[in-house]
C-alpha cells in the first residue's frame, strides 16, 4: 500500500483513514457570502458511499469476533458464513462489494421503493436480493419487513448467515470516530466549526459528533431531514427514526427539517453550478448548510455528502421534469 502513488495490493487498501481521507472541496458559488462550507465528498470511497466505512467497521467486527467465513456447525458440516442484512441500498451495496472481495456470501433485503438502480447494483456485486413490501427505509415491528426478515434468516440459518445490523450496532458510530471525525480535524486543521449530516441510522451523526466535541466542545453538529411524506432514499426524519437505536438528541445541536423536493432540485443545482455530481441526500443536507448561513455566517463548515448522482437518474427524473426523455 502506498498513498503517495496510490498503488494498492487489495481494494480493500483505498478504504477511507486519516492517512487517506474521501476529499473535502470547497463549495465556491452556492455557498452564502460570509459563509466557508467544504464538501466532504463520500461518493469517491472504493464502492461509491459513506456506508463503506460503516461497512468494513461492522465486518472486521464480526471477523474479529470469528462469525464469518469457515466454520464446522453442530451437524459436523463445514460451511461459509455469510452476511445478511436489511438495507436500502448504500449499506448494502457497501457490504457487498467489502464481503465480495473477502469470500463472503451476501444476502440483502431490500425493500420494494428502493430505486431498480439500487437492486440492480447489488446483484452486480454479487448479492442475493430479496425484495418485500416495507418503507422506503427499512422500519421495525412488522412481522414481513426487511428487518424482521432478516433477523429470520440469522436465527434460523445461522451456519450460513451473521446479520451486521447498521440500525443497533456500535461499529456503525465506531467507524465514524476512527475514521470521518480524524479525518476532518486533520483536513481542517481542527478550524471546523460546524458539520451538517443527514439521519439514517444515524452512526454518522453520533460518531461525528461524539469525536470532534470531545476535541472542541463548540463544534456544532447539524442533522438536516427531510419533511414527513419524503421519498429520499436512505434518510429519515425523526418520526422514522424507530429502527434506530443510535441516534442520541443530546448529540446533535440542531434539527433542521427541509421540504424533501429541495433533495432533487438542490442537488441539479450543485451539479450545474459547482460541478459536484451529488445525490439527493447531498441536496438535502447542503440545502440545510445553507439555510442555516443565511441566519448566521459558518466559518468553517463541513457538509457531508454521502454518495452520487449515479443511482438516482431515474428517481430525478421523477422529480425534475426537464431532465426526463422520452
Amino acid at each position: 500500500m502506498n498513498h503517495a502513488t496510490r498503488t494498492y495490493d487489495d481494494i480493500l487498501e483505498l478504504l477511507p483513514s486519516e492517512e487517506n481521507p474521501s476529499p473535502m472541496v470547497r463549495i465556491r458559488r452556492l455557498a452564502p457570502l460570509g459563509s466557508v462550507i467544504f464538501a466532504k465528498l463520500e461518493w469517491l470511497n472504493p464502492f461509491g458511499s459513506v456506508k463503506d466505512r460503516t461497512a468494513w467497521e461492522m465486518i472486521r467486527q464480526l471477523e474479529a469476533a470469528g462469525k464469518l467465513g469457515s466454520h464446522t456447525a453442530a451437524d459436523g458440516q463445514t460451511h461459509t458464513r455469510g452476511l445478511v442484512e436489511p438495507t436500502s441500498g448504500n449499506t448494502g451495496l457497501s457490504l457487498a462489494a467489502i464481503a465480495a472481495a473477502r469470500g463472503y456470501p451476501m444476502r440483502a433485503i431490500v425493500p420494494a421503493k428502493v430505486p431498480r438502480d439500487k437492486k440492480v447494483l447489488l446483484r452486480i456485486a454479487g448479492a442475493e436480493v430479496d425484495v418485500v413490501p416495507d418503507a422506503l427505509c427499512p422500519l421495525p415491528g412488522q412481522d414481513e419487513g426487511t428487518i424482521a426478515l432478516a433477523k429470520t434468516y440469522a436465527r434460523a440459518s445461522s451456519h450460513k448467515y451473521a446479520m451486521p445490523n447498521q440500525y443497533e450496532n456500535q461499529a456503525n458510530a465506531q467507524a465514524h470516530i476512527r475514521t470521518t471525525g480524524p479525518e476532518i480535524w486533520r483536513q481542517t486543521q481542527g478550524n471546523v466549526s460546524h458539520v451538517f449530516v443527514s439521519l439514517g441510522t444515524c452512526g454518522t451523526a453520533s460518531g461525528l459528533s461524539k469525536f470532534l466535541k470531545e476535541k472542541n466542545p463548540a463544534i456544532k453538529v447539524l442533522a438536516v431531514q427531510p419533511s414527513p411524506g419524503h421519498d429520499v432514499p436512505g434518510l429519515r426524519n425523526t418520526s422514522e427514526l424507530g429502527a434506530s437505536k443510535l441516534f442520541d438528541p443530546a448529540l446533535i445541536d440542531e434539527i433542521i427539517e427541509i421540504d424533501y423536493e429541495l433533495a432533487y432540485s438542490t442537488a441539479i443545482e450543485l451539479c450545474r453550478t459547482e460541478g459536484m455530481l451529488a445525490g439527493p441526500s447531498s441536496g438535502l443536507v447542503f440545502e440545510g448548510a445553507r439555510r442555516f448561513a443565511a441566519r448566521e455566517p459558518i466559518p468553517c463548515g463541513v457538509a457531508i455528502f454521502a454518495d452520487s448522482v449515479f443511482k438516482y437518474a431515474s428517481t430525478l427524473a421523477r422529480h425534475i421534469p426537464d431532465l426526463a426523455i422520452e
